[in-house]
């Protein structure tokens, strides 16, 4: 690992890996895939464009007993994002779709292995999938809703956090830090990763209090009453909160042995000896030095502004007592030339060589240009051999993983109290905390330490006795027990390895009933408390308290609905449902037509066009369509009939803004006259944390409060009982000019722990609330897993613009045609964003194609032949 090379690589880095390497290792576990970047780059290393590299050597023990040669930890590497080039974190997120898809296809791929080798033919789907930093939450949070596995997320470093700290610097405006940091999205994304994770694992107690209480998501004295009303069988009335758990870091103790001794032979490596020569980066450091057997303070950290390396300085050039007594070695880091790092890392070095020649410093400060990973240990261990100090005088640190390096080196500590290091402390007792914008605070704990020897010997010897508590095994014995509380989920269906099936006559699972969806026509509303006051979150939760026992009415409501008698004829549950069988596994290409048009007429042409221009290509079936809107599935079969469609010409249906999922079927007569078969499968894969009637309710009393303030205006917003569903409530909104903006909407419903996703659609004049799981780009990925399709064979055609979850469409490893001017007047439901489009979507990707204004068919088949899915004619 390169850590220090840029700011993309620092402590994460190591805890990653080596939880990674550590999981693998325990018993139990079979495998671990760390997913990453794929990088193929002249200036990095040529080992990040290996696609896969082993972290740790085979489980022994599952290779004695003969269950196969997959398991172990390994790092995957998924290529995404812009070919041969590093790219820094800020600017992936327009590629995160991306990496998605393509770690779908492997996740896929290696549990039909894993299937074969020891799971008896049957996939063996991941126990969880874990996202460590916003990014990769952002893109666990929609991997664990594709595949329905438990969701666990780290953050490391928190957005809201960075944002208030780097504001209270005053360097930057919040402008400033927004086009530098992508600091809104980065926020977006881990309140998503709040929304899906089941346990949220921290380091210290002082990330939950202080720094996740910042996000709209997330509430600890809530977490508690809702836990704790989980615990007495008590409604919490379809509020949700995952589970905040601290978890200290490891460190990895195998190359550390600790002799009785004097101080030189305290801390040695398994390989040293008192004759071996000193590492070469003892000398690298110690030519800076005029008198190098001075105790030696030492910070490792990248050159940061956060980390706070300039008052260090200052505060080590501005006592004379501690520049008499000791030296100060800084690694920061590698560079070859400073004009060649980033402008902030750049700036921030400058200015500390500024500082060594204001105070004269010359020969009391090292600051090597080179170390290697392998160095660190010597650089603890020279640190150690002079008696000398850790610090890390951060503004604020998530953790502190050096601190407990530097601990079992027998290494004294000074360490900011702002995060981490105040738990590290408790437990080692081995140092001093010191308040990191406290000049002077850091000059003396330093001064402390270095002069009282007494002081320095027993810091020492409580770290090194206490160090056992931030061992791997002891983290992963910690993890492992709160995975296996979470309640397992996967694809519920059973694949066939039949592979492809052209019957006519088959079966798609026993799991389709053959009942039409009635509860399109259900009234969900279900009488009780209605009171529309301004009550708080806690009164709501204590009068919404009801004496249902059991499966609460709406359960019961859906459970009538399977039983119901449909065209006189009463339908067992658990009968098999006739019709066509889904052919999207046979086909070579799907045209997902997903654009948000300002009139259904509208939507009608763009089907037409599209199947038009695939023309001829289509004669043996190779293309298939997919129609994805907000309609209702009554209001789509009407549109189809009223253009003289069938919708047998058709493979499948999202409708409701992808809270639904239908397929065409050739017989009506046990389906309310209706050719539809519901996916009920799709339904329970997103029930994930669904509010059901507690979440209705709530949106009621919002639509309510809305139009008592617009009063004079009359009703703003009302619920749209018609073309509400099980998973979609929905309200019809009369005057979409004075509706709050969907971004303030989705924010109450996360400070009310009501876990879901908020869309606007047809111009503002509707409004879905669907589960947070559901959406019509993850009913994509979800026809991916269920039904095997290619997704770098899907065509999605949308517009230039459209329902506020359109963008979602767009990225990801599918091709994308959009049809400009087709929405343009939704643009006006996106105008109060957090964050740019830009900061989504990748337009300048390859796979991304717009067709002008006024398309025709052929425009549309034109764009679609220099996306290579059609030839040209």
């Amino acid at each position: 690992m390169e850590l220090g090379r840029d700011s993309d690589t620092g402590g994460q880095v190591k805890y990653v890996v080596e939880l990674a390497r550590a999981l693998g290792s325990m018993p139990g576990v079979y495998r671990v895939d760390l997913l990453t970047r794929q990088v193929s780059a002249p200036d990095v290393d040529w080992t990040y464009a290996e696609p896969s590299e082993m972290l740790n050597r085979k489980n022994t023990e599952n290779l004695m007993q003969g269950l196969g040669e997959s398991s172990g930890a390994y790092i995957i590497r998924i290529p995404f994002g812009p070919k041969d080039k590093y790219v820094q974190k800020e600017l992936l997120w327009p590629h995160i779709p991306e990496f998605v898809d393509a770690a779908l296809t492997h996740i896929i791929q290696i549990s039909k292995v894993l299937g074969e080798q020891v799971g008896s033919g049957q996939p063996i789907w991941p126990v969880a999938i874990h996202g460590h930093y916003a990014d990769a939450g952002d893109a666990a949070a929609l991997l664990s809703g594709a595949l329905n596995v438990p969701m666990v997320f780290t953050g490391h470093s928190l957005g809201r956090d960075k944002l208030e700290q780097l504001l209270k610097q005053g360097r930057l405006s919040r402008d400033e830090i927004n086009t530098t940091y992508k600091i809104m999205r980065r926020i977006e994304a881990e309140e998503l990763s709040l929304d899906a994770s089941e346990i949220v694992i921290t380091s210290t107690r002082q990330e939950i209090e202080e720094q996740w209480r910042l996000y709209d998501g997330f509430d600890p004295v809530l977490e508690r009453k809702l836990r704790a009303r989980i615990k007495r069988g008590v409604s919490c009335h379809g509020r949700f909160m995952p589970r905040m758990v601290v978890i200290p870091p490891g460190i990895e103790f195998h190359h550390i042995v600790r002799h009785n001794g004097d101080v030189d032979g305290e801390v040695e490596r398994d390989e040293g000896s008192p004759a071996s020569p000193d590492p070469p980066i003892w000398s690298e450091i110690m030519h800076f030095f005029s008198n190098p057997r001075k105790p030696m303070i030492l910070a490792l950290a990248r050159p940061d502004p956060k980390k706070n390396i300039t008052t260090l300085v200052k505060a080590f050039g501005e006592c004379r007592p501690l520049r008499e007594l000791a030296n100060l070695t800084l690694i920061m880091g590698n560079r070859d030339d400073i004009d060649e790092m980033s402008g902030t890392n750049a700036a921030l070095l400058l200015s500390i060589l500024k500082l060594i020649d204001k105070y004269d410093l010359y020969g009391q400060v090292a600051y090597p240009k080179h170390h290697k990973q392998s160095d660190v240990p010597d650089i603890y261990r020279l640190a150690a051999k002079t008696k000398g100090v850790f610090i890390n005088p951060a503004f604020i640190e998530p953790f502190g993983l050096t601190l407990i390096e530097a601990a079992a080196y027998g290494l004294p500590i000074v360490a900011t109290k702002n995060g981490g290091p105040v738990d590290i402390h408790r437990v080692l007792d081995n140092g001093l905390l010191v308040d990191p914008h406290d000049q002077q605070s850091i000059a003396d704990a330093l001064l402390k330490l270095v002069s009282d020897k007494q002081l320095w010997e027993r810091c020492r010897q409580n770290g090194l006795k206490n160090i056992h508590q931030f061992s791997w095994p002891e983290h992963c014995k910690s993890y492992l027990s709160r995975i296996s509380s979470c309640k397992q989920r996967q694809p519920r269906w059973q694949r066939s390895d039949d592979g492809l099936d052209n019957s006519e006559s088959d079966s798609p699972g026993d799991s389709w009933r053959d009942i039409h969806d009635l509860s399109l026509n259900l009234k969900l509303s279900l009488e009780g408390d209605k009171n529309e006051g301004g009550s708080t979150l806690d009164n709501s939760l204590d009068t919404e308290e009801n004496a249902v026992t059991g499966k609460n009415k709406l359960e019961n409501a859906v459970l009538a609905l399977s039983n119901r008698t449909i065209g006189g004829t009463q339908k067992a549950d658990h009968n098999v449902a006739s019709g066509k069988f889904p052919a999207l596994r046979r086909r070579k290409y799907v045209f997902v037509i997903a654009a948000d048009c300002d009139t259904t007429s509208d939507f009608l042409e763009i089907i037409k066009k599209v199947v038009e221009a695939a023309g001829k290509d289509n004669s043996a079936g190779f293309i298939g369509f997919v129609l994805s809107t907000a309609l209702t599935i009554l209001e789509l079969h009407s549109l189809l009939v009223s253009g003289g469609l069938s919708p047998l010409a058709f493979d499948a249906f999202i409708c409701n803004s992808g809270s639904e999922l239908y397929y065409p079927s050739s017989s009506t007569e046990d389906n309310h006259g209706l050719p539809f078969l519901v996916d009920l499968d799709y339904r329970f894969h997103t029930e994930y944390r669904w509010g059901g009637e507690g979440l209705r309710k709530t949106l009621v009393r919002w639509a309510a409060s809305v139009n008592d303030k617009k009063g004079e205006e009359g009703k703003i917003v009302e619920e749209d009982e018609s073309r509400s569903t099980i998973h979609c409530y929905a309200f019809e909104v009369t005057n979409p000019q004075m509706i709050p903006p969907v971004k303030e909407l989705r924010k109450l419903m996360r400070i009310q722990a009501l876990r879901c996703h908020v869309i606007y659609c047809q111009n503002g004049t509707k409004l879905h609330v669907i589960p947070v799981l559901a959406s019509r780009s993850q009913a994509l990925r979800y026809l991916h897993v269920r039904w095997g399709i290619d997704l770098s064979n899907v065509v999605v055609i949308a517009g230039e613009c459209g329902d506020t979850d359109y963008e979602g469409l767009l990225g990801g490893v599918h091709k994308t045609v959009i049809l400009k001017g087709v929405g343009e007047s939704a643009r006006k439901l996106h105008a109060n964003r957090n964050y740019s489009l830009e900061d989504v979507i990748s337009f300048d990707s390859h796979n991304v194609i717009q067709v002008d204004e006024a398309c025709d068919s052929y425009d549309i088949r034109a764009s679609l032949e220099k996306l290579g899915v059609l030839k040209g004619q």
